[in-house]
């Protein structure tokens, strides 16, 4: 049996102590991110939230087998928030709609969430009206019977079936009711809870599972009261996608206490969100380390080298590789070299000859 199926659904259960030392975690986590964040400049700030909506987008697709192109998602995001960004180009029809989707629920938290806006959601997804070269019903409930299935013809693995046709209507009112109206529980259970109720009742053709995530970042954004996105559970979820979908199927197969799968949804945010400490010490790290700078003369090569070093260059620099990135001869940017070996900014590595290369000093920075 599949938990709709199950007398008492959707009367989800927990183990609340188990829980709880996690869900402090995370709060506390979410309350650093959030600080953190306001004391960084506003570009920068900015930036990262082009970066993080962005990977929503291009991930949240991605886990479903479908690849955007990033470049075309960050100018469509970029003109939605109302960002000037270099090299800006004009996406595709279909890429600013799946932009659109991602933007309303993070952006529009605290507006409800309706049938309707979830069929607008679902036709922003497939506006052709088919999921690859098969025709579905867009902007309404499914009407058959959904079977998640894999493997060869004859040698199927049934991971999971849904919830009749005739009863979808009825399970998204109780849904969607909890959704706008529930209030006595915290909001990160809440965007958990709401995440795996929603891919069980399995209310579209295709598209369950970018919607269900969709809606789990707006929950997430009302536990924070703000539209700015730090953090995405969508690129997270995508690095442990084979996880992702183990839990989900061993929950959906299982008892209504769903402590594991909310057990795995906050290890997995909580990663997410440590993955963006890690993006704010690094913004920090170099706010500290131009700061220190500020009186050093530099040209617009030396900034753009050391940004790009800042910022984890791979490999190692070069003379050959100083003149391609910033488009000068090879004497210039040699000259660009010894002049910020000079300044105590580069060092020479120890190997020589051919393979000559140079890192970044460490500065003792500025408090």
């Amino acid at each position: 049996m599949y938990i709709h199926e199950l007398e008492k659904w959707p009367t989800f259960s927990t183990e609340h102590e188990s829980l709880a030392d996690l869900l402090v975690q995370l709060r506390h986590k979410q309350g650093i991110l959030t600080g953190g964040m306001q004391s960084i400049g506003f570009q920068d700030r900015n930036e990262t939230m082009l970066q993080v909506l962005t990977q929503d987008v291009v991930k949240s697709s991605e886990i479903e087998g479908e690849i955007l192109d990033q470049s075309l998602v960050r100018s469509s995001v970029a003109r939605h928030i109302g960002m000037e960004i270099a090299a800006l180009t004009h996406s595709d029809r279909n890429i600013e709609a799946v932009v659109e989707m991602v933007l309303d629920a993070t952006q529009k938290f605290d507006q409800p969430l309706t049938k309707e806006r979830l069929f607008a959601w679902h036709a922003s997804l497939f506006p052709t009206g088919r999921s690859g070269f098969t025709k579905i019903r867009v902007g309404g409930w499914r009407s058959t019977h959904v079977q998640v299935i894999s493997g060869y013809t004859g040698k199927e693995t049934v991971h999971f079936e849904s919830p009749p046709a005739e009863k979808v209507d009825f399970e998204m009112d109780q849904f969607l009711d909890w959704v706008n109206n529930e209030t006595t529980i915290d909001l990160v259970l809440k965007a958990a809870l709401a995440h795996l109720w929603f891919v069980t009742i399995h209310p579209f053709d295709d598209g369950n599972g970018r919607i269900g995530r969709a809606i789990a970042d707006l929950i997430l954004a009302r536990s924070e009261n703000s539209s700015r996105r730090f953090y995405s559970l969508s690129a997270q979820i995508q690095i442990e996608r084979k996880g992702y979908y183990a839990i989900l199927e061993q929950t959906q197969k299982g008892s209504l206490d769903v402590t594991p799968w909310i057990k795995w949804f906050f290890n997995c945010l909580g990663r997410a969100i440590d993955n963006a400490l890690l993006t704010l010490d690094t913004i920090l790290y170099k706010t500290k380390y131009w700061e220190t700078l500020k009186e050093v003369p530099i040209n617009e090569r030396h900034r753009k080298i050391i940004n790009l070093m800042l910022d984890g260059f791979e490999g190692k620099l070069t003379s050959t590789k100083w003149a391609k990135i910033t488009k000068c001869s090879q004497d210039t940017a040699y000259r660009d070299i010894l002049d910020l070996i000079a300044k105590g900014i580069l060092v020479k590595n120890t190997e020589g000859g051919r393979n000559t290369s140079y890192s970044l000093v460490k500065l003792k920075l500025q408090t």
